[in-house]
């Protein structure tokens, strides 16, 4: 099987590269914007005329795209994430290689959900910001495409890689310097919001299966169970040895007031490590939790990792940096 990943210098693409890789049936391009991609392309400017001629001359059976961009304005997240994805789309109508498209949603497509309830592939979508808005637009093109394609819609992916940005990220460094500091004390803001955490090699598992599959509309990628930050954070806390307290600070995304706090009593030595007042800027609100029967009964895909293992990555990643 030939196949066509692009964007497989990005935190998700480099697992998918990898698992790929491994499939003695699979021959993979890699196409990008980096110099370590076999064929340089730039989806948000180059011409889908340009794009056929490459998928016409490689006769890819699959291609599966990974790239997109989360942070940026309106017009960037607009360019990277829905008209690149409208370029894709083009190309394979126009071409003759006739492959299936593997395109990676997120579920910041939905938007917020109500807190205690599973969001299955049917809901209704609406994304709380223009990078859930971006998504959803590359998705709707990918549904009207006519083409054979199949829309991931990924949760919160974790593990090795994780951004020191993302929220995980964030709170692995902060423990880390605080660590190395020899402070005792964590003040974090933010940690009441609950989602969905799926590591990123069962995302990579799920495309893997989804380019051997016949499904095709979207698919959601998630453990299926919603875990609170605060929790995620003393998980982190106890894999990485930390001793000290953490302390919640109040702000408008947590349901109590003053800083509670978690752990061990209060010490003396003070250090504020801050996260942003919403460490989840994804416009899906205090509650995220996919309904995965999907998945397992079209993909024939469950997630392997827990999420004591995937923090247990992130946390040795960060932690050689000490």
């Amino acid at each position: 099987m030939r196949v066509l990943l692009i964007g497989a210098n990005g935190y998700l693409g480099r697992f998918v590269a990898d698992r790929l890789l491994a499939d003695p049936a699979v021959q993979l391009t890699a196409l990008g914007r980096g110099d370590d991609a076999d064929v340089r392309f730039d989806l948000a400017s180059g011409s889908p005329g340009a794009l056929t001629r490459f998928l016409d001359a490689v006769h890819p059976g699959v291609v599966i795209n990974c790239a997109g961009a989360t942070r940026g304005g309106a017009r960037d997240l607009i360019r990277h994430n829905t008209v690149a994805v409208a370029t894709v789309c083009e190309a394979l109508r126009r071409s003759g290689c006739g492959a299936r498209l593997v395109q990676l949603g997120c579920a910041s497509e939905y938007g917020p959900s109500q807190p205690g309830s599973s969001t299955a592939e049917d809901a209704v979508p609406r994304p709380g910001g223009p990078y859930g808005v971006s998504k959803l637009a590359a998705t709707e093109l990918v549904l009207g495409s006519g083409l054979d394609a199949v829309v991931l819609r990924v949760f919160s992916p974790v593990g090795p890689g994780t951004p020191a940005g993302a929220p995980l990220g964030r709170l692995a460094e902060a423990m880390r310097r605080a660590m190395q500091a020899g402070d005792n004390e964590l003040k974090l803001g933010g940690l009441g919001v609950q989602r969905d955490f799926v590591d990123v090699r069962d995302v990579a598992r799920a495309v893997h299966a989804a380019s051997l599959s016949a499904a095709q509309g979207v698919v959601n990628i998630g453990s299926g169970r919603a875990v609170r930050l605060r929790d995620a954070a003393a998980v982190l806390a106890r894999v990485a040895g930390f001793g000290g307290v953490l302390h919640e600070l109040d702000t408008p995304g947590t349901r109590h007031g003053g800083v509670p706090a978690i752990g061990t009593q209060r010490t003396d030595a003070v250090m504020e490590h801050l996260t942003a007042p919403y460490p989840y800027p994804d416009g899906c609100g205090s509650w995220q939790q996919a309904d995965v029967r999907t998945a397992r009964d079209r993909l024939g895909w469950r997630p392997r990792i827990n999420l004591e293992e995937s923090l247990a990555d992130i946390w040795m990643e960060a932690a050689c940096r000490i």
